[in-house]
């Protein structure tokens, strides 16, 4: 007697497709999508997490693959964009890392003078899938080298999209809670800039650092580490914690970024003497 396999006359689920992505020094990407026979138009959607949506046309490429460009010229708005390939009307499948090319994000430098910054990062979710991070910043403060001092961090960076005014300044802004405010000054020109954060008037909590390069009057612009190939520098950039006696006892104090690559500080009380 013929018994059923396990799974017969069910409906066969497409196997995910795998991706290789290019990125290039203006920060556009190419996608190459291979091993399938799909027929009809096809897209690459990307699709961030709010609902939005962006559709791209997959053209044939030499060995049989499809392409898809993401040109610097194409607004990709900030988040965090999942990968599908959609084939005619049919559903769109997941795609997943192949070989990712970001040579050219490495230690990449646009002009200073640039309007914008736009940061694409292709990367692996935790389900396995392929997304796209973006980030795109007008002005933009890059951090650059941090330094742990005693009892203090020194922080260089590069300010693109507009220059240092001779009243610029940097800010240490309590997040959350009666949101104080800490004043440094910023010393460099032109671009480059630097200043000093002091551990010693933080109260326990989270402090993000801005920048205000035109003083006062102009905007107040966030520092971050936008300009490599690491899509979350959270977990790969760790920084020692000092300890200080501060204005409010005994605290830890260390820079770490967020999950958006923001340059915040972490002040944590301890029992342990500075």
């Amino acid at each position: 007697m013929m018994t059923e396999a396990p799974g017969a006359g069910r409906e066969r689920i497409a196997a995910p497709l795998r991706a290789d992505c290019v990125a290039d020094s203006a920060g556009g990407l190419t996608f190459d999508i291979g091993g399938t026979d799909d027929p009809g138009p096809a897209h690459l959607l990307l699709r961030r997490r709010d609902g939005d949506e962006i559709a791209l046309p997959l053209t044939p490429a030499e060995g049989g693959r499809l392409r898809a460009a993401l040109p610097s010229s194409v607004d990709l708005p900030e988040g965090r964009w999942d990968a599908y390939a959609q084939f005619a009307e049919g559903t769109p499948r997941h795609l997943t890392p192949g070989c990712n090319d970001l040579r050219s994000l490495v230690d990449r430098a646009p002009g200073e003078t640039a309007p914008r910054i736009a940061v694409r990062i292709p990367y692996p979710t935790r389900q396995g899938t392929l997304a796209v991070r973006s980030w795109l910043r007008a002005p933009h403060a890059e951090a650059g080298e941090l330094r742990i001092g005693e009892g203090e961090l020194r922080v260089r960076g590069r300010m693109y999209g507009t220059g240092l005014a001779e009243d610029a300044y940097a800010e240490v802004r309590e997040r959350g809670g009666p949101r104080s405010v800490l004043r440094a000054d910023v010393s460099g020109s032109a671009a480059d800039f630097g200043f000093t954060v002091p551990y010693a008037p933080l109260a326990p909590g989270i402090w993000d650092l801005w920048l205000r390069p035109a003083g006062e009057q102009g905007p107040r612009v966030r520092l971050a580490r936008l300009l490599d190939d690491v899509a979350d520098k959270k977990p790969v950039f760790r920084y020692p914690r000092a300890a200080v006696r501060a204005e409010h006892g005994a605290v830890e104090a260390w820079p770490y970024y967020t999950v958006d690559n923001d340059l915040s500080v972490t002040v944590s009380a301890t029992d342990r003497p500075a």
